[in-house]
């Protein structure tokens, strides 16, 4: 009895010992859980801070090609910064760089390069951030839709330098051609002269009316029978008001650009004097993210990345 009575007193305090240990490592466990649980808060608490501490404002100006797409890329952006200011304006690339260099914008939005437009000191001191690319399409009223579906490079620089001016000379109606062009401080304006008018330069006698806002164009040509105009395709998106034109038989497309077949486009540039500070670079780093780049080219716009040519 005495032994059997010693055996089960060890038992139970075998048992014991065994459930305190036991004990001992869940409380171990929960304190490793719990320290990893603070940390994750700790973190996830300091991205919130750096993402409501970032401050300020971005203001911008020039190309009215670019002003869709910074417009867009601003607002998704402000979702994530509520506290940061965004000001963009138009007024056409020359406009938009030369106040970049001033110092009245802190970006200078451009369908050209830098040295375009400005002296080459003031060019030096800009930096460039290629955002995107952007096609630029010849556009007609709708009422030639049906007989001018196709012009030859020739056809176009004769029409845009006042040799042919009645649409009947290129297959279209008995009707006057009536140009709707850009000023020459459009980057528009520059990257059509010389991708599709190959450098000849819009005649001043011809019957043209002028505009320096893309989308204000778009309505002169869609209201003005015989009309011809050009246009980023980011205004052309889902618009059925007008009418593109092909070039020698190719499409303006974004298919057509990324192989090189469509030859007028260019870069569209966001240009800083200097380094960006870091409200203004976190804007342009946001549109040149992966998570913004399905929207570039929902807007119509082409990726920088998927050129197979260069320029």
């Amino acid at each position: 009895m005495n032994v059997k009575k010693v055996m089960g007193t060890s038992l139970a305090m075998a048992l014991m010992l065994t459930s305190l240990a036991a004990c001992g490592d869940g409380s171990a466990a929960e304190s490793t859980t719990a320290a990893t649980t603070a940390t994750t808060a700790a973190n996830t608490t300091t991205a919130a801070t750096t993402i409501s501490d970032l401050s300020g404002s971005v203001t911008g100006s020039g190309s009215s090609a670019l002003l869709p797409l910074a417009q867009d890329a601003a607002e998704a952006f402000k979702a994530q910064y509520p506290d940061i200011s965004i000001t963009l304006n138009a007024g056409g690339s020359g406009t938009g760089l030369k106040q970049v260099s001033d110092g009245s914008v802190d970006i200078g939005n451009s369908d050209v390069a830098a040295e375009e437009k400005l002296d080459a000191d003031q060019a030096a001191e800009l930096v460039d951030h290629k955002v995107a690319v952007v096609t630029m399409a010849a556009i007609v009223n709708n009422e030639l839709s049906d007989s001018v579906k196709d012009l030859t490079k020739q056809q176009l620089i004769d029409i845009f330098t006042g040799k042919i001016t009645n649409w009947s000379e290129v297959g279209g109606p008995d009707q006057a051609v009536l140009l709707v062009t850009r000023p020459d401080t459009s980057g528009t304006r520059a990257l059509f002269t010389q991708y599709a008018l190959d450098g000849n330069q819009e005649s001043a006698d011809a019957s043209y009316l002028e505009t320096d806002n893309s989308g204000e164009l778009l309505e002169t040509v869609k209201s003005n029978p015989g009309a011809i105009g050009y246009l980023a395709l980011s205004y052309l998106v889902n618009n059925q008001d007008v009418s593109t034109v092909a070039i020698d038989g190719v499409e303006p497309t974004l298919e057509n650009t990324y192989n090189g077949s469509y030859p007028v486009w260019g870069y569209e540039h966001m240009y800083t004097k200097g380094e960006p500070s870091e409200t203004v670079k976190a804007f342009i780093d946001f549109i040149l993210s992966d998570s913004y780049a399905s929207q570039i080219e929902a807007q119509g716009y082409g990726v920088t990345a998927k050129m197979t040519v260069s320029r």
